[in-house]
């Protein structure tokens, strides 16, 4: 198929193609976004487990382990508890993917069932 790409597509090229290819299914999908290979005999074969790490590397999950910890703090879990005192606490790992910096200021935004945390650059809201 003409549609096919040469390479397979990473990152917000493959977001965008799976995307506009919502109405297919999942196999069909890889393959127009690239995720193929021939057998000996010079079959398609369609590489899910490749098109599924892309799409998720894509998207910023990594499953694979990082970098080796020191075993000190916490892995960030995308998970908090209110502490009997009232406080949530976000914690070291977070603030550090982040690259958030001693000082650094939010605008809290409360919702139904969500709080926002909206970052403040120059004194002003982030979507100023």
């Amino acid at each position: 198929m003409s549609d096919i790409p040469e390479a397979p597509l990473t990152g917000k090229a493959l977001l965008q193609k799976v995307e506009s290819l919502s109405h297919l299914n999942k196999r069909e999908t890889a393959k127009r976004c690239g995720y193929i290979t021939h057998t000996k005999d010079n079959k398609p074969r369609v590489n899910l487990t490749d098109f599924y790490d892309a799409v998720l590397a894509a998207k910023g999950i990594e499953l694979t382990p990082g970098v080796a910890r020191d075993r000190r703090g916490r892995e960030p879990t995308y998970r908090v508890s209110v502490h009997r005192n009232g406080q949530i606490i976000i914690g070291a790992a977070y603030t550090q993917k982040m690259n958030l910096k001693p000082g650094d200021e939010f605008e809290i935004q409360l919702g139904y069932k969500h709080i926002h945390l909206k970052q403040l650059t120059d004194g002003k809201s982030a979507e100023d």
